[in-house]
């Protein structure tokens, strides 16, 4: 038991920084959205390294923290006025729009955090771990299992009501052109490519900040105002 206490240590950490997260913010900003969504991933990933059901608790904890540190890192960028990364920042300029209806903000946090943090994690984890991506696999789908099992959720409890007919239409079209199964799929060739060019310095360098702006571009199409 202390061994598995101290393997669930730090993602105890990355849950309470959420938490205080979800009670500094307006539940209607954009971050906060997002932020609710992961803390429940989060806290369930928890829970199921506490339950034993991971086969590998020490590369699932791994790659859980250096995902989440991503995430944390963009909002500490933001908090400081400093720039976060490309596929962060649409969703950080637009957290107050009233024209971006919640849901926009929950797929644009995914987005950023699944089509481009997950990728540079995988290979933060393999380093930390001293390990290849393929030794990860299974934790990366466990994980991945997990966000497609909420979608549907995100979008059922997001989707504007009947009452809101006249943007139902432009909305679900909207949404309905970015898949989470597409996007994890793109990460884990990314994640794959960061890891045979790690020892290419400038080549993996330019590759992450490519796929940094492709997914902040997917992000700012997500986050199109609909309505004011």
């Amino acid at each position: 038991m202390v061994q598995l206490e101290h393997l669930t240590a730090p993602v105890d950490a990355v849950v309470a920084r959420m938490r205080a997260l979800d009670a500094a913010l307006h539940p209607r900003d954009g971050v906060a959205v997002f932020n609710r969504v992961y803390l429940a991933v989060t806290e369930e990933v928890d829970r199921r390294l506490d339950a034993g059901e991971f086969a590998d608790p020490r590369a699932a904890t791994a790659l859980d923290v250096r995902f989440a540190e991503r995430y944390l890192a963009a909002v500490d960028a933001a908090a400081a006025d400093r720039r976060p990364p490309a596929c962060w920042r649409p969703l950080f300029q637009f957290r107050r729009h009233p024209g971006v209806r919640p849901l926009q903000f929950a797929l644009a946090g995914i987005n950023a955090h699944i089509g481009h943090d997950l990728a540079l994690a995988v290979v933060d984890a393999c380093h930390t771990l001293g390990c290849e991506p393929a030794d990860l696999e299974d934790e990366f789908d466990r994980v991945g299992d997990l966000l497609v099992s909420l979608e549907e959720r995100i979008r059922e409890d997001l989707m504007p009501g009947p009452d809101l007919f006249q943007i139902a239409d432009p909305l679900t079209h909207l949404l309905g052109s970015w898949s989470l199964e597409r996007a994890r799929e793109a990460t884990w060739a990314a994640a794959r490519a960061l890891w045979a060019l790690r020892h290419c310095a400038d080549v993996a360098g330019e590759f992450a900040e490519r796929l940094d702006a492709a997914v902040g571009f997917a992000g700012r199409m997500l986050l199109t105002p609909l309505a004011g």
